[in-house]
């Protein structure tokens, strides 16, 4: 089942990986009572402010669903429209202080539970992990949602 030659193929073992990933999003958002989606919406805005169309593009979504996400999200008070200095006709979506603080209680536990998904590798074969998978990322120009605070934007 999804596996060649004994071994998993390259397309089951990251849909699988996805998943994982996801379900650490789903957990941490069960436990601070938000959605996975909202929980990447909190993370994203710890760095700052962001624009509706730009966090439709960071988070792959349609204007419509943006606007939807951050809707419920405002409606619990963890999020609030603000001004955009740059451009009086848009709006920017920011953390409340509420908001700020379950965003990085939100983002610690989902990065520690994340941090947990590689149990059995060696050190040196996380690195190539990490390696491999850093580049399949930089190839294609994914937006910079997930963080550490070791990591400058690439």
């Amino acid at each position: 089942m999804g596996r060649q030659n004994g071994r998993m193929g390259f397309t089951t073992a990251l849909i699988r990986s996805a998943f994982l990933v996801n379900a650490a999003y789903a957990r941490s958002g069960r436990e601070f009572g938000v959605t996975p989606q909202q929980g990447q919406l909190l993370s994203i805005l710890r760095g700052r402010p962001y624009g509706m169309t730009e966090l439709g593009t960071v988070l792959g979504l349609a204007k419509s669903s943006v606007t939807g996400l951050v809707d419920r999200t405002e409606r619990g008070g963890l999020v609030r429209r603000e001004p955009d200095p740059d451009d009086s006709r848009a709006v920017r979506v920011a953390l409340t202080p509420h908001g700020g603080e379950l965003a990085e209680r939100f983002y610690t536990e989902t990065h520690r539970r994340i941090e947990q998904l590689p149990g059995s590798l060696s050190a040196a074969e996380l690195e190539t992990l990490t390696d491999l998978l850093a580049r399949v990322v930089d190839d294609h120009d994914v937006s910079a949602i997930f963080m550490e605070a070791d990591d400058s934007p690439r």
